[in-house]
């Protein structure tokens, strides 16, 4: 399976008002942004270094720029931030709502995506990521019994391709969401 680009988000008349707002954020009012998309500080720290954003697709570009720049450790870091397909943390909006394809799901199917995310994470020390926006769950199933057989070398380069999408779709929400208190966006709710 050959690992889909990065998303980009719909292209929109002007800059986002939510770009401007990360901009002027102070720099731990942003890294905390940051936090909530990619919970690596490493990545966080290349996105912030390049601010301010002339608009959305150089934030994008730094983002793909970090996730590249991340060492097997860091990256080993990034995934940890992410529960298994299937399971999202209870609470946790955004990661069920990057999951609804699995919400409908069989029972059958659900025990096997469990099964499979067991194995996964045998073979490679980590849970599967993929960018599951908009996938049904028979499509994340099929990825992952496409990906167990991997050489490890390769699947690391499909989750730093997988992480990269996950930070564009993620960050794209940061920069349309409505500012919440404090300037900060508000919490999506899936």
């Amino acid at each position: 399976m050959t690992p889909s680009p990065p998303p980009s988000p719909p292209r929109t008349a002007g800059p986002p008002a939510g770009l401007a707002r990360f901009n002027a954020s102070a720099r731990p009012d942003a890294a905390a942004a940051l936090h909530e998309v990619c919970v690596c500080p490493e990545w966080a720290g290349g996105v912030l270094a390049g601010r301010p954003y002339p608009d959305a697709e150089a934030l994008l570009a730094a983002s793909d720029r970090a996730v590249a720049a991340l060492t097997p450790e860091q990256l080993a870091r990034a995934v940890a931030g992410h529960p298994p397909i299937g399971r999202p943390r209870p609470g946790d909006p955004v990661s069920a709502g990057e999951q609804r394809g699995m919400t409908g799901a069989a029972a059958g199917l659900r025990a096997e995506m469990l099964e499979l995310n067991l194995a996964y994470q045998r073979r490679f020390g980590h849970v599967f990521l993929i960018c599951a926006t908009g996938l049904t769950a028979e499509r994340m199933r099929d990825a992952v019994r496409l990906r167990i057989g991997n050489p490890p070398e390769r699947e690391q380069e499909i989750v730093r391709t997988e992480l990269a999408g996950i930070n564009r779709l993620r960050l794209a929400r940061l920069l349309t969401a409505a500012p919440g208190p404090a300037g900060r966006p508000r919490e999506e709710r899936a």
